[in-house]
């Protein structure tokens, strides 16, 4: 997964540009090659732990959501609809989780 920051987006954008015209006349400098693979050794790095922490907010959330089930089930009858809202929002939390695991997975 790469994670590029606006002003890396916007430099690639014009190295590739850059790279481009130099290709049409076939007198390449390797130095945009060098900046262009640069910006995407350290997009790729960033990428790599923005995902890791998603990884982690995704088990906290599911550790979160046993922790409630378990609540619900030995509340007392009293308590039972609190527990109950409890493990509901802690459902939604990992079904955001998730989502955003799968979307930083695929990208």
């Amino acid at each position: 997964m790469y994670s590029y920051t606006r002003a890396e987006s916007r430099e690639r954008a014009r190295l590739f540009r850059k790279g481009f015209k130099q290709a049409l006349a076939d007198c390449v400098d390797a130095k945009v090659t060098a900046r262009i693979h640069a910006i995407d050794e350290a997009a790729a790095e960033r990428g790599q732990r923005e995902l890791t922490a998603l990884h982690e907010v995704q088990a906290t959330a599911r550790q979160n959501l046993a922790a409630a089930k378990a609540a619900e089930r030995t509340a007392p009858r009293a308590d039972r609809a609190a527990a109950r809202e409890a493990r509901k929002q802690a459902e939604q939390r990992v079904k955001l989780a998730e989502r955003a695991v799968h979307k930083a997975e695929r990208d």
